[in-house]
């Protein structure tokens, strides 16, 4: 009798791991996938519908525009338009706004011009130092 309760095996007491692994891999496939859609973009504020404009003597105005061509043109609302090339925005709007870090800038462009030129210009200010930049919109005429 004692032979036989040596062959008795005691229960084993393991948690079976694998279909956790499989969750986990899953789920980091899932992160991998979306993780670069999350990223991109670029940071806008957009205005209140019931804010009124600033009187524009109050603070200067920097703006970047981008015509129906595709031609960027940055300047102070106070001095004269100059058409400038993608490479000449940052360097350019970078020490307008060193000088002078309250200036607000917005971007105006034509209802025509392609929205990634429109966003590439927006990055070039962001990347030139500017905090947040603004999109310049015109009212709704009355119908």
């Amino acid at each position: 009798m004692n032979s036989i309760r040596s062959i008795r095996r005691k229960p084993v007491a393991e948690i079976n791991m694998v279909p956790y692994i499989d969750v986990v891999l899953v789920l980091l496939m899932i992160f991998m996938m979306t993780a670069p859609l999350i990223n991109q973009g670029v940071e806008i504020d957009l205005p209140q519908v019931d804010t009124e404009p600033l009187p524009p003597e109050d603070l200067q105005t920097l703006v970047l525009e981008v015509d129906r061509d595709g031609v960027y043109y940055l300047y102070v609302l106070s001095e004269e338009r100059v058409a400038l090339d993608a490479t000449q925005i940052r360097p350019r709007a970078a020490a307008i706004l060193r000088a002078a870090p309250q200036t607000l800038v917005v971007v105006r462009a034509d209802a025509a011009v392609d929205y990634g030129r429109v966003i590439h210009a927006m990055g070039l200010l962001q990347q030139a130092g500017a905090p947040r930049v603004g999109l310049a919109t015109r009212p709704p005429e009355d119908r």
